[in-house]
């Protein structure tokens, strides 16, 4: 199994930018596809970002696109999520999520679906005052 730290969270003024990081260790990193969600109090875990595990594709929710950068780095085994033109409603613990699904890496692609994610960090709590 694959053991994922994040990083980078924290509180910044609307409209500034964040970069999370997420470190993992354990099995082959290349092997997975990775993904950002986030959740806020009282409501369901949210796809944010997801990359596959070349890098060469990625996917956003509607609601980050043009803002907000997932990249990954398999030589240092990180992913990361830039946050730019960040907004009041970005407010939320963000989580970040490894995908082993063998068809998903032949495929090249990453999924958006929290349940196909099988190991997850402790989460980061990133703040966006308005």
């Amino acid at each position: 199994q694959v053991q994922l730290e994040e990083s980078g969270g924290g509180l910044v003024q609307a409209g500034g930018s964040l970069r999370l990081s997420c470190a993992a260790s354990g099995r082959t990193f290349s092997n997975y596809a990775m993904g950002w969600f986030r959740q806020t109090p009282g409501k369901e875990r949210r796809f944010v970002a997801a990359i596959s595990w070349s890098g060469y594709n990625a996917g956003y929710a509607d609601f980050v696109k043009g803002r907000f950068t997932i990249s990954r780095d398999n030589a240092k085994n990180t992913v990361s999520l830039q946050m730019n033109s960040l907004k009041p409603e970005d407010t939320a613990v963000y989580y970040c999520a490894a995908d082993s699904n063998l068809v998903t890496y032949n495929r090249g692609s990453y999924s958006t679906a929290n349940s196909e994610y099988e190991y997850w960090g402790q989460g980061t709590q990133v703040t966006v005052s308005s």
